[in-house]
C-alpha cells in the first residue's frame, strides 16, 4: 500500500443516471503519514457462510492427519493452495436428530428449531446476523442472503413435523424472523449498484442493452485524472470486472426471454447451475471489495435438491443419489459432486486472495464458513458434520490446521467462538455449552 499526499474519502461513489457505483480501496484514500489504524486502509473484517445440503462423504472429507500441516483429504484438495488460511474442524455435532429441515434449520443458528408445520416457527438469530450487528452497521447492506434454487414456492410443511421456513433459508434475523434468500443475480446486482424498477422496466433496459457503467463515464474520467498509476490500473480492473458480470447476467436474461421458442432444456444442466453459482460468488466478492456489505450467506443448494449434473455423470436427482445405500457407484458420484463444489468455492477464495485490501487482501481480512447440517446423507446423520473455515479474519485466526474436537462437541460451541472473535459480547449461542479454542 502506497501513501499519498491527497485523501479521497473511502465512501466516494460515482453517480450516474439511476446508478450509484461504490469504489474499491484506492491508494488515494490513504492520506500521507497517517497511522494505518486511522485510515481507510485499516483492516475491515468480513464474514461469509456457504451451506451445502445433504452432507459431505465423511470418508473423503475428514483429513487423515491432525494438527498443523495436515494432509488434505480428496474433497478438500482444491483448497490446498490456500493452506495457510484453512482450518478444518471435525467431530462437531449439530443439535437434534432429524431430516432435511433440521439440517438447514440448525446449521447457522446452533439451535434446535421448534417442531411445527405451521407459522409458529422458532429457531435462533443466526451467526451471520449476530456478526452483521457487529460489523455490518456501517455498510449500505448489513448483509446479503443468496441462493441458487428458488425457495419461494415452498410453504407449509416441507419435512415431517417441520415448517418450510426451516428449509428455505439459513439466515434468521431473530428466532422468529427467517430471512428470504435472493436467487436472481440481476436483483442482487441492482441492489448493489442501482437502477431499481419493475420486471418490465428491467426488461426494457435489457432490450436497450445499456450498461450501468455507461451512465457514470463522466465521473470515471474526472476521477481518473486525479489518480496515480496504480490506482488507475486498480480502478480499470474493478470496472472491467463489473462490466463482465453485468454482461453475463444480461446474456442469461436474454436466454430466459427466448425460452418459449427454444427446445426445453433438461432440468439441472450443470453449465447453467455452475454459471449461476459463479456469478453469485463474484457478486459477493464485489460487495466485499467495494465495502457495500461485509456479511453474506449463500445456500449453494437447498436440502432435498432434485438437481442433476450430467457433465459429472450425475444423471439421477441429487436427493435420490444421496440415499446411496452404500452402493459404490452412488458414493463415487457424491464424492465427485462434493469435490466439484469445493473447486467452485476455491475460485471464489482465490478471487478474494488476489484482491488487495489495505495492507493485505480480502481473504486475509475475511472468514468464510463452509459446511452442512449432516454428515452421511443416507442416514441424515447429525454427528461429525462437515465444517470448514477459510480466512484469517484480520488476524483473529491462524490456518493450516485440522482440529479434531473431542467427540460430541457441539457445532454451536465453535460458532460461539467465531461470534466472540467478531466482537459479540455473548456467552451462549444456541445449544452451545462453552466456547471452543481456535
Amino acid at each position: 500500500m502506497f501513501i499519498t499526499k491527497q485523501s479521497l474519502p473511502r465512501r466516494t461513489v460515482l453517480r450516474g443516471l439511476g446508478a450509484t457505483l461504490a469504489l474499491p480501496l484506492l491508494d488515494a484514500m490513504v492520506p500521507a503519514l497517517t497511522p494505518t489504524v486511522r485510515t481507510a486502509a485499516a483492516p475491515t473484517r468480513r464474514f461469509g457462510a456457504v451451506f451445502v445440503p445433504m452432507g459431505e462423504r465423511p470418508s473423503h472429507w475428514n483429513p487423515t492427519t491432525t494438527g498443523v500441516g495436515f494432509e488434505f483429504s480428496p474433497i478438500l484438495k482444491p483448497l490446498e493452495p490456500f493452506r495457510d488460511s484453512v482450518n478444518v474442524i471435525t467431530n462437531l455435532d449439530r443439535p437434534l436428530a432429524g431430516t432435511h429441515a433440521v439440517s438447514t434449520g440448525t446449521w447457522l443458528t446452533g439451535a434446535a428449531p421448534k417442531r411445527t408445520e405451521a407459522e409458529d416457527f422458532i429457531a435462533n438469530t443466526s451467526l451471520d446476523q449476530v456478526i452483521a450487528n457487529q460489523i455490518g452497521r456501517d455498510t449500505v447492506f448489513p448483509s446479503f442472503e443468496i441462493a441458487t434454487e428458488d425457495l419461494t414456492g415452498y410453504v407449509g410443511a416441507c419435512d415431517v413435523g417441520y415448517s418450510c421456513a426451516y428449509m428455505n433459508t439459513i439466515a434468521w434475523k431473530s428466532p422468529t424472523s427467517p430471512m428470504p434468500m435472493e436467487t436472481n443475480p440481476r436483483v442482487v446486482f441492482e441492489r448493489m449498484f442501482g437502477r431499481p424498477g419493475s420486471a418490465g422496466e428491467r426488461m426494457m433496459r435489457l432490450r436497450q442493452n445499456r450498461s450501468i457503467l455507461d451512465s457514470v463515464k463522466g465521473d470515471v474520467s474526472s476521477l481518473e485524472r486525479g489518480l496515480g498509476a496504480r490506482d488507475k490500473v486498480r480502478l480499470d480492473q474493478y470496472l472491467e470486472h463489473l462490466r463482465e458480470i453485468e454482461g453475463r447476467i444480461q446474456r442469461a436474461e436474454k436466454q430466459t426471454t427466448t425460452e418459449l421458442i427454444a427446445p426445453r432444456a433438461p432440468v439441472g444442466i450443470p453449465d447453467s447451475w455452475e454459471e449461476h453459482a459463479t456469478v453469485m460468488f463474484d457478486l459477493m466478492a464485489l460487495a466485499f471489495e467495494a465495502d457495500l456489505s461485509r456479511v453474506f450467506t449463500f445456500m449453494l443448494n437447498r436440502e432435498a435438491s432434485q438437481l442433476v449434473f450430467p457433465d459429472l455423470g450425475f444423471n439421477e436427482p441429487w436427493h435420490h443419489v444421496s440415499h446411496h445405500g452404500n452402493e459404490a457407484d452412488k458414493l463415487a458420484l457424491l464424492v465427485k459432486l462434493n469435490t466439484w463444489q469445493i473447486e467452485l468455492f476455491s475460485k471464489f477464495v482465490k478471487k478474494l486472495q488476489s484482491t488487495s485490501d489495505g495492507d493485505g487482501n480480502l481473504l486475509d481480512h475475511s472468514v468464510l464458513l463452509w459446511g452442512s447440517g449432516m454428515s452421511d446423507s443416507n442416514s441424515h446423520s447429525p454427528l461429525d458434520v462437515p465444517y470448514l473455515m477459510v480466512g484469517k479474519g484480520g488476524g483473529a485466526f491462524t490456518g493450516n490446521r485440522h482440529i479434531a474436537a473431542p467427540k460430541g462437541t457441539q457445532l454451536a460451541n465453535v460458532m460461539l467462538t467465531v461470534a466472540q472473535k467478531y466482537g459479540a459480547e455473548i456467552d451462549k449461542f444456541g445449544v452451545s455449552t462453552s466456547a471452543f479454542a481456535l
